[in-house]
């Protein structure tokens, strides 16, 4: 869960305590800023995650641990490379069983507790963070409120 990460100035994460789950908007719509702002920030991570996730499990390249191996130019290089050559082979010859386990693993994400997450959030660059999101989300709530979804 992205509620797990540390909020900060150049990681901004959905508010904690607020709807934020994709399934929780399918009855009943975003009723303010912070239920607008972890809408679309959920939004966004489902097709990141899934996307890294099915580019993690086609190319072994991209899935080789957490030290890198790479300059960040190299690494860039190939994830595009890996992204272009699975949108060509999904157009060919598509894998929905891929697409499907990647699914089922995003499902069982880990949620840190409550004491890590105050322990984590609880710093200058934290509050300027919160003070971003609060801004980003002032304004998609605006733009919500009257364009509509």
């Amino acid at each position: 869960m992205d509620g797990g990460y540390m909020l900060k100035s150049g990681l901004i994460t959905p508010y904690r305590g607020v709807r934020y789950h994709l399934k929780e908007y399918s009855t009943r719509a975003p009723e303010n800023a912070q239920e607008i702002f972890n809408h679309r920030h959920a939004s966004l991570r489902n097709v990141i995650e899934r996307a890294f996730g099915v580019l993690k499990k086609r190319f072994s390249i991209i899935a080789s641990g957490t030290e890198a191996h790479y300059s960040v130019d190299t690494t860039t290089e190939i994830v595009l490379a890996c992204g272009i050559l699975h949108n060509y082979l999904m157009g060919v010859d598509p894998d929905e069983r891929l697409i499907a386990e990647v699914d089922r693993e995003l499902m069982n994400n880990e949620i840190c507790t409550e004491e890590e997450y105050r322990m984590n959030n609880n710093s200058d660059d934290s509050r300027q963070g919160a003070i971003i999101r609060d801004a980003i989300a002032a304004r998609m709530w605006a733009d919500y409120a009257s364009n509509g979804p």
